[in-house]
């Protein structure tokens, strides 16, 4: 008898000890948004846009006689979106690449790769490649120029736990062309070698800043996965997992997965309201906690102004597990 209860407690003991926990990171599951008009330049057809974003319920018109308004996170909302307001050399634009969705009974975000066009004076076409992006933390609007998007992101959010994985209800549509394309508006359109796939990053952090305001990072937690194949409709609860400490001898490992310096550093806003370089000085140790999480999905791969026109990425219920 009381071997049979030794055993039964065995049991119920191993099976609470590998349970997991699943968390929804705030406004993950995608149904709330955000509208926002934005009215456009005269001088490129001066169109009144509305954008949206992942946060609370609202319509921003005008604000205090203001039409457009640069946008900050609303309602303890983490994420952020390339839907943007641009003013540059005085001229008002916008771009939209991640639209509301249907999923299921509710919404979902769904990104897309497009051209932006745009017609100066009605004779003169510029023509930019967009992404469609979101991730955790915040754009800095107004853009005010192409050089450097990274500057332009505010990119991470604090976040001290350490989640063994991330997980989605996902959909995905390639074009099944061979190449990609870079067209920046600016300068002749190349052809960019490999098929273009949607990628999901997640990086954990551990970030120092020093007396001057620089930041420096650990790599705490690695997840990079890139989309290669179109589904068949929706991939519900999928779990990948966040790997620890050094990675480079891992099988799995490629070198998108290396640290971010140089030119592919990311900002983040310092303590003094700069935005400023994070420069990933080394790996952590396995069993590091992080000060900071990034989380972000873009349509497209390889940086800005790169793609194929069309594909596109649909997520829902992201989800830290424990």
């Amino acid at each position: 008898m009381k071997k049979g209860c030794f055993l039964l407690l065995f049991a119920f003991s191993a099976l609470f000890s590998t349970a997991q926990t699943e968390e929804l990171i705030k406004f993950a599951n995608f149904e709330q948004w955000l509208q926002r008009d934005i009215k456009e330049s005269a001088i490129i057809g001066g169109e009144t846009k509305t954008l949206l974003e992942i946060a609370t319920p609202a319509h921003w018109t005008k604000e205090n006689g203001k039409q457009n308004i640069p946008y900050t996170n609303q309602g303890g909302s983490p994420w952020a979106t390339s839907n943007v307001y641009a003013r540059v050399s005085g001229i008002h634009k916008t771009n939209s690449s991640v639209f509301r969705d249907k999923h299921a009974q509710g919404y979902c975000a769904k990104l897309v790769t497009r051209v932006e066009k745009v017609k100066v004076l009605g004779m003169i076409n510029i023509s930019v490649l967009a992404s469609g992006s979101i991730f955790t933390g915040e754009m800095i609007e107004p853009i005010t120029g192409t050089d450097n998007p990274m500057s332009k992101m505010d990119l991470g959010i604090p976040f001290t736990r350490r989640p063994k994985a991330l997980k989605l209800d996902y959909r995905v549509k390639l074009t099944g062309e061979p190449d990609r394309i870079r067209q920046t508006g600016f300068s002749k359109v190349t052809t960019i070698p490999g098929k273009d796939m949607p990628e999901m990053v997640v990086i954990l952090q551990h970030r120092v800043e020093d007396e001057s305001g620089n930041i420096t990072a650990k790599r705490v937690g690695t997840l990079i996965y890139q989309f290669s194949e179109s589904t068949k409709g929706w991939v519900e609860g999928k779990s990948f997992d966040i790997s620890y400490g050094n990675i480079t001898s891992s099988p799995q490992y490629t070198k998108r997965m290396g640290l971010m310096s140089g030119e592919s550093v990311i900002y983040a806003r310092n303590s003094k309201g700069q935005n400023v370089p994070v420069e990933e000085i080394g790996w952590a140790d396995v069993s590091a906690t992080p000060t900071h999480a990034i989380v972000k999905f873009d349509s497209s791969h390889g940086g800005a102004y790169i793609g194929s026109v069309g594909t596109t990425l649909w997520v829902d219920n992201i989800k830290w597990v424990y």
